[in-house]
């Protein structure tokens, strides 16, 4: 095709579009014909945002944008790819498409598009269910971004996104817990809508109780998606803060709504089992580090468990790494050394601040009997 051809096409669009975006048309025109590729694709990713050129995009990319493909940053090149794709007709299609575009951008010197443009693929494939295939590309995508010294952080958020509903697809809880933080660690949250916030502080929240290796909700606890568990699904954010704080009362309170919940009633006993760590790793942290020699009988008291299940629990607890100690079977006794940090609440932190001032105390105590006791040895 040549330049009068790309006017002629620039025209007939020009007739096609909205009048509020032909001044972006005639640009077009203008920066073609003077080659000028940078003004050009800023020119078009204008015009691709606006939700009024959705018919135009697929066009524009086809017949216009690979024209000069090669000669504008690689990685706008997938960003306008990626909206075009949206006018796909079905995800065979756009498999197709991305799978194409992904092709083009795969050189030495742009593989940080090649890495967006793969992870797109990744999406259509998990959306096919091609679980496989999907696996394949975000692994080859992760390889190369492991070794970039720095990429930008859309092509990162990217990946986190589409690899967590991979794990979420997979149901593995805990690497979708881990994958959509990171997500979220990559973009503002206001790029989010209120809705989109909400179910994905609701599947982090699920997430984090039915995982088999999460004990501390503290990262989620702390970020501010968790705002978004508001009306129906507030619960949620009470349950989640009652397992922080081991908050027995609060649980068996909230268990209803555990009952209603397939996911969760399927996990209900691993869920128990959790708020019991939760509650043993509580009671430890209250009492000061030299009072947390421990019998059976207390821990079952403030557990809730059958005192010949403490044995077991507190193994549980020692082999997560939530805390450190030894059992004395034949007492029936354990002594903690440690328990594993995390966010205190404010009656935790009360708690704390507390155990700090009988600290002082003990060693305002410890100076004076030192000061009496020694006054023989110090006098002059």
């Amino acid at each position: 095709m040549n330049v009068d051809t790309i006017a002629d096409f620039l025209a007939e669009q020009r007739d096609e579009t909205p009048d509020e975006l032909q001044y972006l048309i005639i640009q077009f025109e203008n920066y073609w014909e003077r080659k000028l590729w940078h003004q050009l694709t800023d020119a078009l990713i204008e015009f691709f945002a606006n939700p009024q050129s959705e018919s135009q995009r697929l066009n524009f990319y086809k017949v216009f944008i690979l024209k000069f493909a090669d000669k504008i940053n690689q990685l706008k090149l997938v960003d306008l790819g990626l909206k075009a794709a949206t006018q796909c007709r079905d995800n065979q299609e756009r498999l197709t498409f991305l799978t194409s575009l992904a092709k083009k951008v795969d050189n030495e010197n742009s593989q940080d598009a090649f890495v967006y443009a793969t992870t797109a693929v990744a999406r259509v494939e998990l959306d096919l269910r091609d679980l496989e295939a999907s696996r394949t590309d975000l692994d080859k995508a992760e390889r190369i971004l492991d070794s970039f010294d720095s990429v930008e952080t859309k092509v990162h958020a990217a990946f986190y996104q589409v690899n967590a509903d991979y794990y979420q697809a997979k149901a593995d809880f805990a690497s979708y817990y881990r994958n959509a933080l990171l997500y979220l660690a990559c973009i503002d949250l206001s790029s989010l809508s209120p809705s989109e916030r909400k179910a994905r502080a609701y599947d982090l929240g699920i997430a984090a109780l039915v995982s088999d290796s999460i004990y501390n909700f503290g990262e989620l606890l702390q970020h501010p998606i968790l705002a978004a568990l508001t009306g129906d699904v507030a619960w949620l954010q009470e349950l989640l803060l009652a397992f922080n704080r081991g908050d027995l009362a609060a649980y068996d309170v909230l268990s209803g709504h555990i009952a209603g919940n397939p996911l969760l009633k399927e996990h209900v006993e691993d869920i128990r089992q959790k708020i019991y760590l939760a509650a043993l790793t509580e009671s430890v942290f209250r009492r000061p580090p030299h009072q947390r020699a421990m019998s059976f009988g207390t821990i079952s008291a403030d557990t809730k468990v059958r005192k010949d299940e403490i044995e077991h629990l507190v193994m549980k607890a020692l082999s997560l790494g939530l805390v450190r100690g030894t059992i004395d079977e034949v007492d029936e006794l354990v002594n903690f050394t440690w328990v594993q940090p995390r966010i205190l609440d404010m009656g935790q932190i009360a708690s704390m601040s507390q155990r700090l001032g009988e600290w002082g105390e003990n060693v305002n105590k410890l100076g004076n009997w030192i000061e009496a006791t020694g006054q023989d040895i110090w006098a002059p």
